[in-house]
């Protein structure tokens, strides 16, 4: 096989499927919304409002709430058609593996593994933010060097909290991924309850003077105000609309994937959004959206601000217990993508291995210890910043992928139960929207999104080429060779 046929050789669905039979189908529509509403209503829902609002959009937040839904929401119907018809682990990865071929897929998946990093490594910042402002209700302080990460101007040290975070999940999810989904669905519910609850209690502190004007004027050489900062903020906000990818990682490990993806990946959108729109609201209409530049756990700080302190309280317990719904679902997408990369020889072998509890260990404690590490040592605004291009370049492929997944649909694939409606306009503004919104991101996500793509390609010509499908059976590795 020549070079070019090499990196252009299009994975035969076969393969995947033969590998990931070993993985155990357990997840339910009930646990697939459980697992994206837990990752889209995580940290994003009481961190990040305040926080765009803040830096670039002002009471604007919603509209790039809605933006980013709309975006989203066309990505997530060319996932729900890809997934019903290549129900495989490694979800982007694997798809575009099948419809491009060998390199495209690497470089997805590549891009996709750096959103997971930092989505965990964020997720957990969040989280840490939030135990130490509860913590402070008690008078118990963490010293500076054990708070937060480096500042980049010597400031801070190593945060603790994100780090045995990181570690407890890990460790959690390392016990099977049924008994996961288990505490994941309870604590999706509480929750659910305490955002609504917040929604309420809130209502009753709104100043509407707060919300004038909605749009601030744009402030020239900067991402603030305007439109400019509304699409800055939708590029910043987008990565809490990653928890129906994280779902489409999974499913393998789903029950009648057909049937239960589209639900969990529609469903965990509108849910996601509805409930985002209503937050960021009330958020800004509490206080002048100024007061949270800089605040990581800006719901519990306008409670308190305002006399709930009871409330502050509740939400910060269950955020504190909640954003674990996150952590859980992160991790899992990025272990299954790791295993996926070790099934197909990209990376050591050994990384697609299950033990007995049918789980990719060292795939999962591989992921675990790197996010620890990004995690402690960054600065939660920055890691804010970087997590969205991974998603964004996985959004565009998958788009431009239905094209080449019509051609086969009914032919060497199955006919999908859900087609992405007004073909083929859709997947190409799909991908448009995802392109506008990715070039909104800061320079720093872009040129680290480069470094990170150039250094993917070392690792895929250095090893992944040399020994990407020496796992396949020798069966189906015949087969694909004859069909060469």
């Amino acid at each position: 096989m020549s070079f070019w046929q090499k990196i252009t050789h299009k994975q035969d669905p076969k393969v995947y499927a033969d590998k990931d039979k070993k993985l155990v189908p357990s997840l339910t529509t009930i646990d697939l919304l459980a697992l994206g509403i837990g990752m889209v209503v995580g940290t994003g829902i009481f961190t990040l409002p305040g926080i765009v609002a803040a830096n670039h959009a002002g009471p604007a937040v919603t509209i790039a709430f809605i933006l980013g839904a709309i975006g989203a929401g066309m990505a997530a119907l060319a996932y729900v058609e890809t997934s019903s018809v290549l129900p495989f682990a490694g979800s982007a990865f694997s798809w575009i593996s099948v419809l491009f071929g060998e390199f495209l897929g690497w470089i997805c998946g590549w891009a996709l593994l750096a959103e997971y990093f930092v989505s965990v490594a964020f997720v957990a910042s969040g989280w840490s933010a939030y135990m130490q402002g509860f913590l402070k209700q008690f008078d118990i302080v963490l010293p500076n060097f054990l708070a937060q990460g480096l500042d980049f101007k010597g400031h801070g040290g190593v945060d603790i909290l994100t780090i045995f975070i990181t570690m407890l999940t890990g460790f959690l999810l390392s016990r099977g991924l049924k008994k996961v989904s288990r505490v994941e669905n309870s604590l999706v519910i509480l929750k659910i309850i305490v955002i609504v609850l917040f929604i309420a209690v809130g209502l009753t502190a709104i100043h509407p003077n707060n919300y004038v004007p909605f749009i601030p004027p744009h402030k020239a050489g900067t991402n603030f105000g305007g439109w400019q900062g509304i699409l800055a903020g939708t590029s910043q906000l987008f990565l809490v609309y990653v928890g129906f990818d994280a779902i489409a990682a999974n499913t393998a490990e789903a029950k009648n994937p057909q049937k239960t993806m589209p639900r969990g990946i529609v469903g965990t959108l509108v849910i996601g959004t509805a409930l985002f729109v209503a937050v960021s609201l009330v958020l800004v209409g509490m206080f002048n959206y100024k007061i949270y530049a800089g605040n990581a756990e800006p719901a519990a700080f306008a409670l308190r601000k305002a006399g709930h302190l009871l409330t502050a309280n509740l939400l910060s317990v269950v955020a504190i217990f909640g954003m674990l719904t996150g952590m859980i679902g992160m991790q899992m997408a990025s272990s299954r993508l790791i295993y996926a990369f070790g099934r197909d020889g990209f990376l050591p072998k050994s990384l697609g291995h299950l033990d007995k509890n049918k789980t990719p260990q060292k795939a999962l404690w591989i992921v675990t210890v790197t996010a620890a590490i990004v995690g402690g040592v960054l600065p939660f605004t920055f890691l804010s910043n970087l997590v969205s291009a991974g998603t964004l370049i996985a959004f565009i492929m998958v788009s431009i992928g239905i094209y080449r997944l019509r051609k086969r649909e009914g032919i060497d694939l199955p006919n999908p139960t859900f087609k992405m409606p007004l073909y083929p306009i859709l997947p190409a503004l799909s991908a448009i929207v995802s392109g506008i919104i990715f070039w909104q991101l800061s320079i720093d996500a872009k040129l680290l999104m480069l470094v990170w793509l150039i250094l993917g390609s070392i690792v895929y010509f250095i090893y992944g080429c040399r020994h990407a499908h020496s796992e396949i059976p020798d069966e189906i590795s015949e087969n694909i060779q004859d069909e060469i």
